[in-house]
């Protein structure tokens, strides 16, 4: 986050930023936030589909139809239904009686389907397989449909909403040569209609990243792939997901810097919110505890500037480049605007596994940690793993490293620009070894292996956090704070667009404890600008406000926490803080969670306290 102790010296450069950048098309009010989609609480009517859990509720011509014998394999698990594959005169039925509710508008029925033959004709269909609902012929394939694997077939079934019928699949085989047809992961899936009751439950849920890149020869430009595999945790089925692009707000829509192209697992729909959201449709609505892959091919473009999404001469920063998926819950999807001010981002723990393919003269610090090994003739090919993290960055360059260890067991990494003196990249690297093992102290124990920094004087935002990575200035305090966002954002999330002072605050209270800061009367300096001002307020309050942002959610928020401290006691607070922590670990945190559990910290009613220091929520 953008640290507080150089907001001041930067203001103007801040100003000059902005208007330099904003440079999208204007976004209509309904592209920047789509409304939830309209459903008829969603579900999935066919049971056992992957009948992974025996037989029933479905009826078999035979016991040996659901199976997992050998001749076969499933598409997903162990089981599936093989009909036919004698080679003589015979039948075989799959059935089972569902019941699609009525007022739906949406109702998909999908199956994964692989034949194989005997049979060599190319004209006869000799044996076939009949998929019906009621007494209506959805579908007849044959002999002459086989395939070396599986395939998904659809078919729209919504004619039948409000009735209660019969699935069923029937396979006929002639007197000779044998076909198989062997069906996997039957579902039928229904939306559309009145709008369910608001789930608050936050999907799509545990996510996890697979993404392979090579870069160009000075590491400012990068294609490859990335694949997104996710769950949805809640009740309400998801029709669709959205990818945060958020470096599109770097360009402009005709001159995109992050492309994404030839998307798998889904349909890739408009773009919106100045081209920083990308809506995919999935193939049919995904149910509670439903998991799912979307694929795509990436490129990279790093704009030159210093900047957490920029190149200062040959060193390149790659923050928040890589499509991460929107958040949705019982506001809908977050489909909050880009801040330059500060940070919009929202993401649930994710895993991530990278590949970067690069010149082996560039240094790739990175999330997670990394390994690397020869590439082909002068390259290098580093494999960052992260495991619950929010995002995910990199840098590439011809750094200078100095690498070290903290007390408690943390491997530092410093990584240098050109001009930054080995004196200053030891200070940094012992601000490092203090920050990370003083913070674990009084939060938990520091879980993402280890920290890379990279530190340049030409940011004229101060200093940014990801996980595991930083970037920051020639500065104690700067590169403490952003090491408190580790578990301030980090291991504790939050919705930063819509509650930036739970982590801003946070970090810098932390900050001040690490550098034995009290805060004393820090509280009494406070003057607010109007009465609608308020720590928690949104980045749509502080981009409209952008003077006074960091004046109130560091500074007066930290000076909050300082005060509430006093009120508990130190132990009390420090236990809070710590318990909250543990209690919120790799999760969200809200403002009203966290009054919460300082009114329960405590029999001192708080009231008066959150309102005279204007925490609202």
């Amino acid at each position: 986050m953008r640290s507080t102790p150089h907001k001041s010296l930067v203001a103007a450069a801040c100003a000059v930023a902005a208007l330099g950048t904003v440079s999208l098309p204007a976004v209509s009010a309904s592209a920047a936030a789509p409304a939830a989609p309209a459903a008829c609480a969603p579900a999935q009517v066919v049971a056992n589909g992957d009948f992974e859990s025996g037989t029933s509720p479905w009826t078999q011509s035979s016991t040996s139809v659901i199976t997992n014998r050998t001749g076969e394999t499933a598409h997903g698990g162990t089981h599936f239904a093989w009909l036919n594959g004698v080679g003589s005169t015979h039948t075989d039925t799959l059935s089972q009686s569902v019941t699609i509710p009525s007022g739906c508008s949406t109702a998909t029925l999908t199956y994964w389907l692989h034949i194989d033959t005997a049979e060599t004709t190319t004209s006869t269909a000799y044996d076939k397989l009949t998929a019906k609902i009621g007494s209506t012929t959805l579908a007849t394939y044959s002999n002459l449909d086989k395939n070396t694997g599986y395939v998904q077939k659809s078919v729209d079934v919504s004619g039948f909403a409000g009735q209660t019928v019969n699935l069923a699949f029937t396979g006929t085989e002639d007197s000779s040569l044998k076909t198989s047809f062997v069906l996997d992961d039957i579902a039928l899936n229904t939306s559309g209609g009145s709008t369910p009751p608001a789930d608050s439950t936050r999907t799509p849920a545990s996510p996890a990243y697979t993404v392979n890149l090579t870069s160009n020869a000075s590491g400012n430009g990068w294609t490859g792939h990335e694949s997104a595999t996710f769950t949805n945790a809640s009740a309400t089925a998801l029709s669709e997901v959205y990818l945060r692009l958020w470096d599109n707000y770097h360009g402009t829509c005709s001159a995109m810097p992050i492309t994404v192209t030839n998307v798998t697992g889904g349909t890739a729909g408009a773009l919106s919110v100045g081209c920083t959201a990308l809506k995919i449709d999935l193939p049919a609505p995904l149910p509670q505890g439903q998991s799912a892959t979307i694929g795509f091919d990436l490129g990279i473009t790093v704009p030159d500037g210093a900047d957490r999404f920029g190149a200062d001469g040959a060193f390149n920063n790659i923050g928040n480049a890589l499509p991460v998926l929107a958040v949705r819950d019982a506001a809908g999807w977050h489909l909050d605007p880009y801040t330059n001010n500060g940070e919009s981002f929202y993401s649930l723990a994710a895993d991530f596994k990278v590949t970067l393919d690069h010149p082996t003269s560039l240094l790739v610090p990175a999330t997670g940690t990394s390994v690397d090994t020869p590439g082909s003739s002068g390259r290098t090919i580093t494999t960052a793993t992260a495991s619950k993290v929010r995002d995910f960055a990199w840098a590439a360059g011809p750094f200078s490293k100095i690498s070290g260890t903290s007390p408690a067991g943390t491997a530092i990494n410093i990584y240098s620009v050109s001009g930054i003196s080995s004196a200053n990249a030891q200070s940094m690297l012992a601000t490092a070894k203090s920050a990370v093992d003083t913070h674990a102290a009084r939060f938990g124990a520091y879980p993402y292996g280890e920290l890379d920094a990279v530190i340049d004087n030409n940011y004229w935002f101060g200093g940014m956090e990801y996980p595991g990575f930083v970037l920051d200035l020639v500065s104690t305090t700067a590169l403490t704070h952003e090491i408190g966002h580790q578990w301030w954002y980090g291991i504790v999330g939050d919705d930063e667009y819509n509650n930036p002072w739970l982590d801003e605050a946070f970090a810098d209270y932390s900050t001040d404890l690490a550098q034995n800061q009290t805060g004393t009367n820090c509280w009494n300096s406070v003057s607010w600008a109007s009465s609608s001002e308020k720590i928690t307020n949104s980045m749509a309050y502080w981009d409209a406000h952008s003077s006074r942002y960091s004046t109130v959610v560091y500074g007066y928020g930290k000076c909050a926490l300082h005060d509430l401290r006093r009120v508990l006691g130190d132990s009390v607070m420090a236990k809070l803080l710590k318990d909250y922590a543990t209690s919120h670990w790799y999760g969200v945190s809200t403002t009203a969670e966290f009054k919460a559990a300082a009114q329960a910290a405590t029999t001192t009613d708080l009231t008066s306290f959150w309102t005279q220091h204007r925490i609202d929520g």
